[in-house]
């Protein structure tokens, strides 16, 4: 297999790059308190839908849509520096449901399709979300059980879809089946689904909102299935760049913990002296932020590449799925690590729901297993490093 031993990619922000992240730092700094994180986990929709639409204002929910539909047509770096801040303060909204839905829609959908959809979903006048995940869980496209059997003019749908992300929130489903030629994408309003259709899942972090969806006996004409590309290609494309993208919320997030930590070791006094001063401690954490930036390393370098394909089309698949499976990998056992020596530092106070370091490790467990748990990683990277003897 080509390009097995690839080169990291160098990373620099550009001066637009830098601006970008600054302006995701200081909005969500200032925004986005631990109070208000309590707070809109506590409502029905899971988020402050003034700030969400602020977000979209500012532009982030068209990043990575063309110029000509309504984006920016940026990349994933600029995607990736944005989510990494959400991620540091434990921001839940439905912008990453959001942004791979686009992604779909940009991979998978005719130009008349993408000219209907993307303009809405840039601008944040349509929420919509990608259904993937069937209930055994799996993340492999070939397991799909969904199905979309044609009948009349159009296709009735059968089956049920599991976490699929903010599907509560979203006007649009963009739901992966097993159709009569491979797998098909079609797109369902949420509006168009029977009542009970959506039931709420509840999941470990409650900044989070995810659903089942029912599909049985739902119609939908042959104009609602995505027809501009290859379908499994699209979808593993965007199950990437969902990767990509948890494995920068992660990043954040291991950020976001160690620095609270950090600032708790530093006023906390026992025995006359504080904490953080002893060694059991100190040097826990010199390992753990050295985790951290290895997560950070990786995750830019995967951003580079997938970006650097995006400019010349010459760049190996295979090296931005190891790149991108080698971030989520090592930004996940970061995060986890992090907050789960966060909480035993913070002692006693640490296990109650008023410390903030469980919001950290509550997302580290979503996180975790979204778009792969570490073993699917490196099951796959075994295979891609090594070859099929690996198995």
């Amino acid at each position: 297999m080509a390009n097995r031993g690839a080169e990291a990619a160098p990373f620099a922000f550009s001066e637009e790059q830098a601006l970008i992240a600054a302006s995701a730092r200081d909005l969500l700094r200032e925004r986005v308190s631990f109070d208000a994180v309590r707070s809109a986990l506590e409502t029905e929709a899971g988020y402050d839908a003034a700030l969400f639409r602020e977000i979209g204002e500012l532009g982030w929910l068209g990043m990575a849509i063309p110029e000509s539909f309504g984006g920016a047509g940026m990349g994933a770096t600029e995607l990736v520096s944005v989510v990494e801040w959400m991620g540091r303060v434990v921001y839940g909204s439905p912008f990453l449901a959001n942004v791979l839905a686009a992604e779909l829609v940009l991979q998978a959908a005719s130009e008349a399709q993408q000219a209907e959809m993307l303009p809405k979903l840039a601008a944040g006048e349509m929420l919509a979300t990608i259904a993937v995940g069937e209930a055994q869980g799996s993340w492999d496209l070939g397991e799909l059980s969904s199905l979309a059997v044609r009948e009349g003019a159009g296709y009735r749908l059968r089956g049920e879809k599991a976490f699929v992300l903010d599907a509560q929130n979203a006007d649009l489903l963009l739901v992966a089946c097993k159709g009569p030629d491979g797998p098909l994408i079609v797109a369902v309003p949420t509006a168009d689904l029977p009542a009970g259709a959506i039931r709420p899942e509840r999941l470990v972090d409650a900044t989070r909102r995810s659903a089942r969806v029912r599909l049985d006996g739902v119609q939908v004409p042959a104009t609602a299935a995505l027809s501009g590309a290859d379908a499994t290609h699209s979808l593993q494309r965007v199950q990437r760049l969902g990767a990509l993208l948890v494995a920068a919320e992660m990043s954040g997030a291991a950020q976001g913990v160690f620095e609270l930590t950090l600032e708790y070791l530093k006023s906390r006094v026992q025995f006359g002296r504080k904490i953080g001063g002893y060694q059991a401690l100190k040097h826990p954490m010199v390992w753990l932020l050295m985790g951290i930036e290895h997560g950070r390393s990786l995750l830019y370098n995967a951003a580079t590449l997938w970006d650097r394909a995006l400019g010349n089309g010459s760049q190996d698949a295979s090296e931005i799925e190891i790149a991108v499976r080698a971030a989520k990998l090592q930004c996940g056992e970061a995060c986890t690590e992090t907050a789960d020596r966060a909480i035993q530092f913070h002692g006693a106070y640490g296990f109650t729901w008023e410390c903030h370091a469980q919001l950290f490790f509550r997302r580290a467990q979503w996180a975790e297993y979204t778009f792969g748990d570490s073993g699917h990683h490196r099951r796959h990277l075994a295979t891609l490093l090594l070859g099929k003897q690996s198995r």
